[in-house]
């Protein structure tokens, strides 16, 4: 495989086992033109930060040109520039000036659905016999069923963002597949003409300097020709569809496939991750195998989710330690030898940590840097999400009038619909909303917090008058600081990239240790994940002090709340 060596020789490793990555989500990250959107010149003019950051690639989620139904995940032109973020020539500028600072540039690659406004799309519904018309999953209404009635779609299959998965096409009298908002329809992988676009596309970017790509929701690219019912909902009104389109039959098929279209006679070093909903450990090993030449990691949601009940996502029932101990561990041994893990508690999908399982008040650096302790020493390649190195919070919204997630709104809507009382969908919504990941990155005190000269697109955080760049990085206890240190200590370190990790006290209520090792060497990592003092097992208390949260090296025998150390026990442990 062109530009990847073997995991396995500790001499001879992929470029990206001692890397992190930066995530910027563009209209977010910083307004260089007055318009309250975040821009490519917004993120150029912040280059710097990157680089005094420690981190190796940036990944940049949607710039194409959009309709923006869903913040740019619905693409209407893959090879253009949104004016909204500015040019293409401003994005080679982008290009040029990561290169000349040492940092590579992967893309989101959104090919599950594209925009409705996408030329093939417009032409695929223009005629039932138009000859794109296989590029999209069109319908006949179900059997019995006039057009456009309810009960008449294809399939119960249910959106993600709620309601069904079928929009009915008055002008063609039948029903097209969207697994997302009714603007986004899914592609038809199964026409090999689909295929061969998305590849020309993929290798038109590459071309371009390009280092690789983020792919949006790619497991679900293959679904089961015959499109058959999911299992109903408790509701009654639609079905869960994951089992037909979720890894589906032709998936590796498809993903080697465009390796070989794409990435194998290439002699640069590219990155791949998939976004992979309900993968497991096992089709994990399968996606991330080098021998089978598919993704280089995935992202997997397991952790994600353990704080969610079973009404999903906005369902919140607080973690277990002790499960989130269970599921890390898993995926660590389960692909500590074959495939690699990606790191990740945030990104632009998911609430800040700090608010999310930290403590934002009392303990917010604390809280911060334990969290960014336990993912960044493990084995994998860790992501860092805009705002995360000051240990941003939750968006802190109090009205629905603030949420802008098309996700969000759906769901405050459906759930009054219900019944259920508008308090707890707020609160739902304060917990769980993309948007308090989304709301601007706050650079400063002053106003907007140096993010624009005018109103965001979105309302600020509220904390974003103590909680910014500035502040954080003059401050005695600086998030920004110790994750330098934490990025500088994987680039350091053969044994953080690419020892082998042993969890210990698996059923600890508040405590998470773990070992690493790698040869002679090894480090015991500790986290006391609560705001009261815990004491340490006297089997942990050896070590020499690598790095900590804490200014001084305290009791051995104490963690103090929300505290972390990592401590070199290499001649405790006989090295």
């Amino acid at each position: 495989m062109k530009g990847r060596t073997s995991v396995e020789d500790p001499n001879h490793f992929p470029w990206w086992a001692d890397a992190v990555v930066y995530q910027i989500y563009p209209r977010s990250f910083a307004d260089s033109t007055g318009d309250g959107v975040g821009d490519i010149g917004g993120i150029i003019q912040h280059l710097d930060h990157l680089v005094d950051l420690g981190v190796d690639v940036v990944w940049l989620s949607p710039v194409h040109q959009s309709p923006q139904f869903d913040n740019g995940y619905d693409i209407s032109d893959y090879r253009r520039i949104d004016e909204l973020f500015g040019t293409n020539e401003q994005y080679e500028e982008l290009l040029g000036g990561l290169h000349e600072r040492g940092i590579k540039l992967i893309m989101d690659l959104v090919v599950n659905h594209t925009s409705t406004e996408y030329p093939g799309f417009v032409e695929s519904r223009s005629s039932r016999t138009s000859p794109r018309r296989d590029s999209y999953w069109w319908r006949d209404p179900r059997p019995g069923f006039a057009p456009g009635e309810p009960g008449a779609e294809p399939n119960n299959w249910r959106s993600f963002f709620g309601g069904s998965a079928w929009t009915f096409d008055e002008a063609t009298g039948q029903y097209y597949l969207h697994l997302f908002t009714p603007q986004q329809p899914d592609l038809n992988w199964e026409t090999p003409r689909v295929r061969e676009r998305v590849y020309e596309m993929m290798n038109w970017w590459l071309d371009k300097g390009v280092d690789g790509f983020r792919m949006d929701v790619i497991n679900f690219i293959s679904k089961d020709p015959t499109l058959p019912d999911g299992v109903a909902e408790a509701s009654g009104a639609w079905g869960d569809g994951s089992p037909h389109f979720v890894n589906g039959p032709r998936i590796h098929e498809f993903l080697q496939e465009m390796h070989r279209r794409v990435f194998a006679e290439r002699s640069g070093d590219y990155l791949t991750v998939g976004e992979t909903p309900g993968v497991t450990v096992e089709q994990a090993r399968l996606y991330t195998d080098r021998r089978r030449q598919e993704l280089d990691m995935v992202f997997q949601f397991e952790h994600v989710n353990l704080d969610q009940g079973p009404g999903g996502k906005f369902d919140y029932r607080g973690l277990s330690l002790a499960d989130l101990k269970t599921s890390w561990n898993r995926w660590q041994r389960g692909l500590g030898e074959t495939g690699w893990n990606s790191l990740y508690l945030s990104n632009h999908d998911q609430p800040r940590i700090v608010s999310r399982f930290g403590d934002e008040t009392r303990y917010r650096y604390e809280s911060a840097t334990m969290w960014a302790t336990l993912l960044h020493l493990q084995r994998g390649t860790p992501y860092v999400y805009q705002g995360e190195e000051i240990g941003m919070t939750g968006a802190g919204f109090t009205s629905i009038d603030q949420y802008r997630d098309v996700e969000s709104l759906n769901y405050y809507d459906e759930a009054l619909e219900q019944g259920i009382n508008r308090t707890a969908v707020l609160e739902s919504l304060r917990r769980m909303s993309r948007d308090n990941a989304r709301t601007p990155m706050q650079w400063t005190a002053g106003p907007n917090a140096g993010f624009s000269e005018n109103t965001p697109w979105i309302p600020m955080g509220a904390s974003h008058p103590e909680v910014n760049v500035d502040a954080d990085r003059a401050a005695e206890k600086s998030v920004f600081r110790y994750y330098q240190a934490l990025i500088r200590l994987r680039h350091e370190s053969k044994l953080v990239s690419l020892g082998e990790f042993h969890l210990l006290e698996p059923e600890h209520p508040v405590l998470f240790a773990f070992k690493r090792t790698y040869g002679d060497h090894a480090l015991l990592v500790l986290g006391n994940v609560s705001g009261e003092d815990l004491e340490v097992p006297s089997d942990l208390e050896s070590g020499e002090l690598v790095l900590g949260n804490y200014a001084d090296a305290g009791e051995r025998s104490l963690l103090r709340p929300w505290e972390a150390r990592i401590l070199d026990i290499s001649t405790y442990e006989g090295g």
